[in-house]
């Protein structure tokens, strides 16, 4: 089994940016496409950004495509979402979710990810 254990998220002013950080327990979390989903107040948690598992191949949601960037460090076995040019919409809490198989998923289905960390909450201030 894989863990998933998010950081990074906090306060933060419009148009300011955050990192996020999943670490992740396993050696075999190097081998798996990881991804990035959100649930923001009385919304659907929505799916925000996916990963292969060499890092060469990413996909976004157009509600963040150009300011988020998703990236990988499998030494250390962590994904990674730099989050930019922050709006309050935003805000949310993020999950990092790990999928079994190397190949990403540009479907952004929750049912495509096998495992979930516990999140970390991005609060955007206007």
């Amino acid at each position: 089994q894989v863990q998933l254990v998010e950081s990074g998220g906090g306060l933060v002013q419009a148009g300011g940016s955050l990192s996020l950080s999943c670490a992740a327990s396993g050696r075999a979390f190097s081998h798996y496409a990881g991804g990035w989903f959100r649930l923001a107040p009385g919304s659907e948690r929505e799916f925000v950004a996916a990963i292969n598992w060499s890092g060469g191949r990413t996909y976004y949601a157009d509600s963040v495509k150009g300011r988020f960037t998703i990236s990988r460090d499998n030494a250390k076995n962590t994904v990674y979402l730099l989050l930019n040019s922050l709006k309050p919409e935003d805000t949310a809490v993020y999950y990092c979710a790990a999928r079994k198989s190397p190949v990403i998923s540009a479907r952004g289905a929750q049912s495509d990810y096998d495992y979930w960390g516990q999140g970390t909450q991005v609060t955007v201030s206007s």
